[in-house]
């Protein structure tokens, strides 16, 4: 076709301002994450604290709490950018402590201090990101300690050996989230009746009638000094204890099966102290005084680590669907009074967090009586790790929050039984790996799994042959490198029945994701049983043969947009097979002559073949692929794409 010369130098101007603004755009994307305020901050918490070591000069580090806090914070910031340096400042702070029997230095099981528990978490983190085995012993130490704990006469965890019959709102954060995944992730099912008897017990006992809010601990014996003669419970209304508290509730249902009782019972005490917590928000700053209840008196002040806490516990509630939107509001007026009050900025774009209330000891010996003065009179805190902490937990809730909710009622299915390896873990238990959303090594999909759920995707497991029965409730049916004999002895191959009944899904309106691997590793001719069905051929084929660590041959450099890809990426794809494309089927992405990406509309629904897993963990965490590699953000493009599909 003819193109005059005026059109054709408008085009040129136009496709050179065009690639102007996609190289700009990538520029500000391959930055946006350092810009992050959750970066900012744990880049400062690395210099103050390196290692983990948070303990005052001259002093031994601690296996406790405030490392723990500080730890799950780091955690959040490496989950939301995929930069190794915060894996690696966990993993060093733990192997600090960690032999490799699974000693853990400086904790003390004879001591019963649920205060050593919430450690535990990146003992649970380490153990399946690495699947070293000295990780699960440590965790099992702390899991037989929970086990053995001292307990009410209901069945309530003391806080410690030396705190008789006595229960503290903190403790359920110390001890929920980690025996709830611990639970989980080595298939204890009777852990979850345990966790949810100490939720309860706190509902019950500390909770104030009068606002909803809770009491700081709780006396069974109603001996302590700052125990209520009537009813056992301390008398102040303190704003971190109902910040763990919210925290750990949480923190643990997720872990929780769909169909354990105690769920619906978690939930239904999580809904009930959000609506006091949220009374409970300051009009003027958005944020929490550190006397809940007695706001503008003597001596009381907006508190930093319960403002952060409430915030990230309302903002990840919204986002897992345990919370209405509505509570979005307060959210947002927090995040806000946070970086007014609490953020300042020092030298070399160093930021310091003020306002944290010093810990306030309930138990034991203890003659404190827990009154209004015992929480105000003593200084607050500046660069206190339970601050930072929990500021780096609400900070990437809500860096993550403008996509939050592009997902929030979908539901992401993905296949277990055309891939259903197994493998020991280091209990001895089968359980399925390679692809699944609860693995964490390389092999797995956590990492793409929390991808979805930061956007309020709800991710399901399907363990058996899918039907439109099983899909209906499904948005988003995803199938995974499908196994051949040299992976699993006994693999359960595609055939047209399942093909008939996933393609009338699919035209029903359902969005398939098809993604296959080289012929040597996956079964290619099965799958095609279903993907010819959409003019979606996978060609039984190796190719992009990467050899060992040379990862410069599975490079793929876009400079341009192509496909669902609005910026420049460089990507990594790994012995993958190719596509042919037959009917309305189009290409997404095309690399050295090969379709790699492609799609199909199909009756209401859509079908999007990818010819290599290329967003497992092992490709996208930041740990293994050289600086430049960004299959992370590649994936997250994707991800938008695929929720913007009718």
């Amino acid at each position: 076709m003819f193109i005059p010369h005026r059109t054709r130098q408008f085009f040129s101007i136009a496709l050179l301002a065009f690639t102007a603004v996609f190289v700009m755009d990538t520029t500000a994307a391959t930055h946006a994450q350092s810009n992050f305020l959750s970066v900012k901050v744990a880049n400062a918490a690395m210099q103050r604290w390196p290692n983990g070591h948070i303990a005052s000069a001259g002093q031994t580090n601690q296996w406790n709490y405030p490392l723990g806090i500080l730890l799950q914070g780091m955690d959040a910031v490496w989950f939301n950018t995929a930069d190794p340096r915060f894996y690696h400042y966990v993993k060093d702070s733990v192997d600090s402590f960690v032999d490799k029997d699974g000693t853990i230095a400086t904790y003390d099981a004879n001591r019963s201090s649920l205060e050593q528990i919430l450690l535990g978490r990146q003992l649970l983190e380490l153990y399946g990101v690495t699947e070293k085995e000295n990780y699960f012993l440590a965790a099992k130490k702390l899991h037989d300690q929970l086990i053995a704990q001292p307990k009410t006469s209901g069945g309530g965890f003391w806080r410690s050996k030396s705190a008789t019959n006595q229960m503290g709102l903190g403790d359920m954060y110390m001890a929920g989230p980690f025996l709830a995944q611990y639970a989980a992730t080595f298939q204890q099912p009777s852990d979850f009746d345990l966790v949810t008897r100490q939720f309860v017990l706190m509902d019950k006992h500390a909770r104030d009638p009068e606002s909803g809010l809770l009491y700081h601990a709780w006396d069974q014996d109603k001996k302590q000094a700052w125990a209520d003669k009537i009813t056992g419970h301390s008398p102040t209304l303190w704003s971190r204890s109902n910040g763990w508290y919210l925290m750990a509730l949480v923190d643990t249902l997720p872990y929780y099966p769909a169909n354990n009782p105690g769920r619906a019972k978690l939930l239904e005490i999580l809904q009930q102290t959000a609506a006091a917590v949220a009374r409970a928000q300051d009009p003027h700053s958005g944020l929490w005084y550190q006397v809940l209840d007695r706001p503008g008196d003597k001596g009381n002040y907006l508190e930093s680590s319960s403002s952060s806490m409430f915030t990230y516990a309302f903002e990840k509630a919204i986002r897992l669907g345990y919370l209405p939107r509505r509570y979005q509001a307060n959210a947002d007026r927090a995040w806000t009074g946070i970086q007014k009050h609490f953020v300042q900025s020092g030298p070399a774009d160093s930021l310091t967090l003020t306002d944290t209330a010093p810990s306030v000891g309930l138990g034991g010996s203890s003659n404190v009586k827990g009154s209004y003065a015992d929480y105000t009179s003593a200084p607050a805190l500046t660069n206190d790790p339970k601050g930072v902490g929990a500021f780096l937990l609400a900070s990437t809730e809500m860096e993550n929050a403008k996509d939050g909710f592009k997902g929030l009622g979908k539901t992401i299915l993905l296949d277990a039984w055309y891939n259903s390896q197994t493998h020991k873990n280091a209990a001895g238990q089968n359980v399925l790996y390679h692809y699944k959303w609860n693995d964490l090594s390389n092999n797995g999909y956590w990492l793409l799994g929390r991808m979805f759920r930061n956007r309020g995707v709800k991710t399901e497991t399907l363990t058996t042959a899918p039907t439109t029965e099983k899909l209906k409730e499904a948005d988003f049916y995803l199938i995974v490198s499908p196994d051949n004999t040299a992976k699993n002895p006994h693999p359960h191959y595609m055939t047209e029945t399942d093909a008939a009944q996933i393609a009338a899904w699919v035209h029903n309106g359902g969005i398939l994701i098809l993604m296959e691997n080289d012929r040597d590793n996956a079964d290619i001719p099965h799958l095609d049983l279903l993907a010819d069905k959409f003019g979606l051929h996978f060609n039984n084929v190796l190719t992009h043969h990467v050899i060992g660590r040379q990862h410069d041959m599975g490079k793929m450099l876009l400079t341009k947009p192509e496909g669902f890809f609005t910026q420049p990426h460089q990507l990594f794809m790994k012995d993958t097979c190719s596509l042919t494309l037959s009917g309305n089927a189009k290409p997404l992405l095309t690399w050295n002559g090969d379709i790699l990406m492609a799609t199909a509309r199909y009756g209401k629904g859509t079908v999007v073949a990818v010819t290599d897993p290329w967003i497992y963990n092992e490709y996208t965490d930041g740990r293994n692929l050289e600086k430049g590699y960004d299959n992370f953000a590649g994936g997250q493009e994707f991800i938008h794409w695929l929720l913007q599909q009718p």
